[in-house]
């Protein structure tokens, strides 16, 4: 059976290069890098990616990227494998399941607003 169309990959895609700010006093930005490569076994699904939150500062405070792989412990036994799709949230580091494009940027934004709400950037 043929793999569904992934209709928000246009949109995510389109994103690639461009900034936004976050916030009404243009202090946190969010950026996107997206390209379509190769499929392979880091990267199955067909893109790199990193989809960032930045603060005053410049430092990464959200982000999920495909750019560099992490460990991840599954099962009792706590084994380890190694995953490229991740999220980062402050100092947090943790596997990201991509899906497709709609819920890769719905997660996105649900922990950009998260992380700004605790901030008391936005209501």
């Amino acid at each position: 059976m043929p793999k569904a169309k992934d209709h928000a990959l246009d949109t995510l895609l389109a994103l690639d290069g461009t900034t936004f700010f976050a916030d009404r006093d243009g202090i946190y930005r969010v950026q996107f890098v997206v390209k379509q490569v190769e499929p392979s076994p880091e990267r199955p699904h067909g893109l790199s990616y990193s989809l960032t939150l930045h603060d005053e500062k410049g430092a990464r405070i959200v982000g999920f990227d495909n750019a560099h792989p992490v460990p991840a412990r599954t099962g009792p036994s706590g084994r380890q494998r190694v995953e490229y799709d991740h999220k980062h949230r402050l100092q947090t580091i943790r596997p990201y399941d991509y899906s497709d494009a709609a819920t890769l940027l719905s997660d996105f934004w649900e922990q950009v607003d998260g992380v700004l709400r605790e901030k008391g950037i936005i209501p």
